[in-house]
């Protein structure tokens, strides 16, 4: 448990070990959510990579790419039809 003084502008400083465990660096925003009572804090670049993750999950096996080799081979398709263009 970390614990922080809160100024009279509401501004607080998040103790290192809190930074390093969200990998919020120097010009990061935060987010906190409230959920069940409880208010939580997170780094918002994270949140957000995660929701992109959720939105796409399954979109790939759906263009077919089960593999490594078939990204890479749509992409050699998609290359070549912009030279063609």
């Amino acid at each position: 448990m970390e614990l922080a003084k809160v100024t009279s502008k509401g501004q607080v400083t998040i103790p290192v070990e809190i930074r390093r465990k969200l990998g919020i660096k120097n010009g990061d925003k935060v987010l906190f959510m409230e959920e069940g009572g409880r208010i939580y804090m997170m780094n918002s670049s994270m949140d957000a990579f995660r929701e992109a993750q959720r939105a796409f999950s399954g979109e790939a096996q759906q263009a077919g790419l089960n593999s490594e080799e078939d990204v890479v081979r749509m992409i050699k398709e998609l290359r070549q039809e912009s030279v063609v263009k």
